[in-house]
C-alpha cells in the first residue's frame, strides 16, 4: 500500500510529537517503532491537506502536522503507558491515525514559527499532566482536557477561541471532518473507506501493507 509522505516546506511543518519527549508519554515512541519524524497519509488525506494551502499562504500562516499516520504497535505501546479509559482509541483498528485517515494539527506564523495560541496544547499536553498520568493520577488532566472540547467557550480565551474556530473552518472547507472533544484532530468522513495500514522496516525501507 503507498502512502503520501508530507514533508515540511513553506506551507506544512512536520513535527511529529511522538517522534520526541515532549508529550504525555514523555516517550519517543515513533522512534522505537522505526519510524521517526516522518509524516504519512493516505492519498485521500494529503489532497485535502493541499486544499489547505492557498488559504494559509494567504494569511501568512503554516499547518503545523504533530501526528499523522501511526503504526499500530506504536498505538498498543501508547496505551500500555497511558491506560487512561478514553484517552486513546481503546485498539489500533478503532483509531483513523492506524488508517493514516487522520492528522493531529494547528496552525503557526509562518514567518516565525510560533504556534498560535489554542485553549490548550494538541493532546493536552502540558510536563506537568505528564508527570502526573505517568504516576496514576488522572482526575486533574480529565478535568483539563475540558480545554479540548469544541464546547469550552471561556470568556478570557476569546482569541485562543477565535484560532480554534479559523483552523477548523479551514479543514472543514478542505473535506475533512472536526472530533468534538479534540480541537486538533481531523479525519477524513468515510472511514470505513480506509483500512488500517501496518508498518515494517526491510532492509531500512520503509514498508506500508493495508490489514484485510
Amino acid at each position: 500500500m503507498e502512502l503520501k509522505e508530507i514533508k515540511s516546506n513553506e506551507v506544512f511543518t512536520v513535527d511529529m510529537m511522538y517522534a520526541g519527549t515532549n508529550n504525555m508519554l514523555r516517550t519517543n515512541i515513533y522512534g522505537r517503532v522505526g519510524l521517526g519524524n516522518r509524516c504519512f497519509v493516505c492519498a485521500d488525506m494529503y489532497a485535502c491537506l493541499q486544499k489547505v494551502a492557498p488559504q494559509l499562504q494567504q494569511r501568512g500562516l503554516k499547518l503545523k502536522i504533530c501526528d499523522a499516520y501511526r503504526p499500530p504497535l506504536a498505538h498498543q505501546m501508547m496505551k500500555e503507558i497511558i491506560p487512561m479509559p478514553g484517552f486513546f482509541a481503546a485498539e489500533a483498528i478503532r483509531s483513523q491515525h492506524c488508517h493514516a485517515s487522520a492528522v493531529d494539527v494547528c496552525l503557526v506564523n509562518a514567518a516565525t514559527g510560533q504556534e498560535l495560541d489554542f485553549p490548550c496544547k494538541v493532546d493536552a499536553y502540558t510536563p506537568y499532566f505528564a508527570e502526573e498520568v505517568a504516576n496514576g493520577r488522572w482526575e486533574e488532566f480529565r478535568n483539563h482536557l475540558e480545554k479540548a472540547k469544541y464546547s469550552w467557550n471561556n470568556p478570557q480565551d476569546a482569541a485562543k477561541i477565535a484560532n480554534r474556530s479559523l483552523l477548523r473552518s479551514l479543514m472543514e472547507q478542505s473535506g475533512l471532518q472536526a472530533l468534538e472533544h479534540e480541537w486538533w484532530h481531523f479525519n477524513l468522513p468515510d472511514k470505513d473507506k480506509y483500512p488500517m495500514v501496518e508498518f515494517s522496516l526491510v532492509d531500512g525501507q520503509f514498508c506500508f501493507s493495508a490489514q484485510k
